[in-house]
């Protein structure tokens, strides 16, 4: 059977991890100290509106792989990602897939310096928070899974792998063009961050009051610009979805990103905006929109580095 390592096991990795073990997979957890502890203690708790269940995954610190496995999803925050990197390398063999589920591209570039040819492009899209005792909180219902070759096209590695990470619990699709998909996500997330930062609430509060819709639009417009002048353009179904989605008033929808916000977290800013900008500038894209919404997560970054250095002097 094959063994799958997922390198974190968080809100994301932790739901696709339980999902993969539950459907009988060689599943096991690469994690910090401090999760590994909780995790070995209490499990992995799986809880949503018509589940609550408690696996007891196998868990793994860094000092403690010590051979290959056949597949590495690698679901971990942007600024964890090169630390992530050296703590898995001694998983990564030949034979190796290496799937990384992270916001964005630019993730891809270390990786592929990293791993070479093992690294794949990958998607998820799941609604889950970590709830304060650990457990994984499945939101809203609906997940999936995309996989697929960077350069594009099907693979006899990429079928064989799919055939291994379709589970129950969520969609899977292996694509012909996975960074296509992967643009629209950051499309998609791009844009449900800045229209939560710039109106500080949810998409529904933001398109309930006069020019919320509106700005919402002129947001997704410039995402997708970017994409399409990077070459990947958006199609006109997912574009009208996604404007469906943020537009739609009374919605409770926010990203991660906004929650990390509201509760004085880092939030992924450079990652997902400020990489996306960025790009709009090599391309000569004008996106001032998005420029404020990463202007406003950076000032947010900044106010808690300061107070983590404030806290560091006083101590």
């Amino acid at each position: 059977m094959e063994r799958i390592l997922v390198v974190g096991a968080g809100a994301t990795g932790g739901y696709f991890g339980a999902r993969l073990a539950q459907a009988g997979r060689d599943v096991t957890f690469l994690v910090r100290p401090p999760r590994a502890e909780l995790l070995r203690e209490q499990g992995l708790r799986l809880t949503g509106p018509a589940e609550d269940e408690v696996l007891h995954p196998r868990v793994v610190t860094a000092g403690e792989l010590a051979e290959p496995y056949d597949i590495v999803l690698i679901s971990v925050k942007a600024d964890a990602l090169s630390a992530a990197a050296d703590d898995m390398a001694p998983a990564v063999g030949p034979q190796t897939l290496v799937v990384p589920f992270l916001n964005g591209m630019a993730h891809l570039d270390l990786l592929g310096e990293r791993f070479g040819p093992a690294v794949l492009g990958g998607v998820v899209r799941v609604v889950t928070q970590l709830g304060a005792d650990g457990a994984i909180v499945q939101l809203a219902p609906g997940a999936d899974m995309v996989i697929g070759e960077r350069g594009g096209g099907r693979s006899e590695r990429v079928d064989a792998a799919g055939r291994v990470l379709k589970a129950d619990g969520y969609d899977f699709t292996v694509s012909d063009d996975v960074v296509g998909a992967m643009w629209q996500k950051w499309v998609f997330i791009a844009t449900a961050m800045a229209v939560t930062y710039l109106a500080g609430g949810t998409v529904g509060e933001a398109a309930a009051v006069v020019g919320g819709p509106e700005a919402a639009t002129a947001i997704l417009t410039e995402a997708a610009s970017v994409a399409r002048a990077a070459g990947h353009p958006v199609p006109g179904g997912v574009f009208a979805a996604t404007d469906a989605v943020m537009t739609r008033p009374g919605s409770p929808f926010a990203p991660s990103m906004y929650r990390d916000l509201t509760a004085g977290r880092p939030a992924e800013v450079e990652h997902v905006l400020g990489d996306l900008v960025a790009r709009a500038h090599d391309l000569s894209v004008p996106v001032p929109r998005l420029e404020l919404a990463a202007v406003r997560g950076r000032v947010h970054n900044n106010r808690i580095a300061i107070a983590a250095a404030q806290d560091r002097t006083a101590s």
